[in-house]
């Protein structure tokens, strides 16, 4: 049986709500980018664990609650609701992550040094590194030895600068995803807006979106 570490945010926008506020008030991790691939893995022969920087509750986008989800999918943010501390797993333990998006991984998940220093241990082991989404925010700050991005010269894909601005929140997140990872250097590659779309390269998995969510599943079972 192999172990899989799921990293969510703890950040469920901002708080000031004042009308001049410009910025994501309402976010967290998009339901169906943790619990379609989270029950997936339920089912196989992949053992879970749910961590975040803080611990306790990882926060559900509003946006991706809606009455045409799953009932099963209700289990799933009672898991979100009991996160454990990041400081308190031992990545030795696991092998591989996965990260969920959702806005809120740009707010915390982008700049936590602890996630970056795991992130980089596991991709320098030849472990699994996955994320969907806005979920490679978890990974831009990951070095591999030599000091450079583990993106670097990778076949990698995320949410898009497109699709962000079709949802019209290009102003609001604090940069652009796909724009830092083709910066890092990596090898970026796009499908048009809300594709089912992975990338694989080595032991790095990406999905470009929600859409996305069970095949890169599925190709995380695959690695394994």
């Amino acid at each position: 049986m192999k172990n899989l570490l799921i990293i969510t945010t703890n950040y469920a926008g901002c708080e000031c709500g004042g009308p001049e506020c410009n910025c994501i008030q309402n976010t967290g991790v998009y339901l169906e980018e943790f619990a379609v691939p989270y029950l997936v893995f339920q089912k196989s022969d992949v053992n879970t664990v749910v961590a975040s920087p803080k611990g306790g509750l990882s926060p559900v986008d509003e946006k991706s609650m809606s009455c045409s989800n799953p009932e099963e999918w209700d289990e799933c943010i009672k898991v979100l609701r009991e996160t454990k501390k990041l400081s308190d797993i031992n990545p030795e333990e696991f092998d591989g992550v996965y990260f969920p998006g959702g806005h809120g991984p740009m707010f915390d998940l982008a700049k936590c040094q602890e996630t970056a220093n795991l992130v980089s241990d596991f991709y320098n082991k030849g472990k699994l590194v996955s994320a969907v989404c806005h979920g490679p925010a978890g990974l831009i700050n990951a070095k591999t030895p030599e000091g450079h991005s583990i993106l670097k010269g990778k076949r990698v894909t995320c949410f898009t600068d497109e699709e962000e601005g079709i949802v019209k929140l290009k102003e609001l997140v604090p940069f652009l995803l796909e724009t830092k990872m083709r910066e890092l250097g990596s090898n970026f590659v796009t499908e048009k807006p809300w594709s089912e779309h992975v990338e694989v390269d080595g032991n790095l998995i990406t999905g470009q979106n929600q859409n996305s969510a069970l095949l890169i599943a599925e190709k995380i079972l695959e690695f394994f």
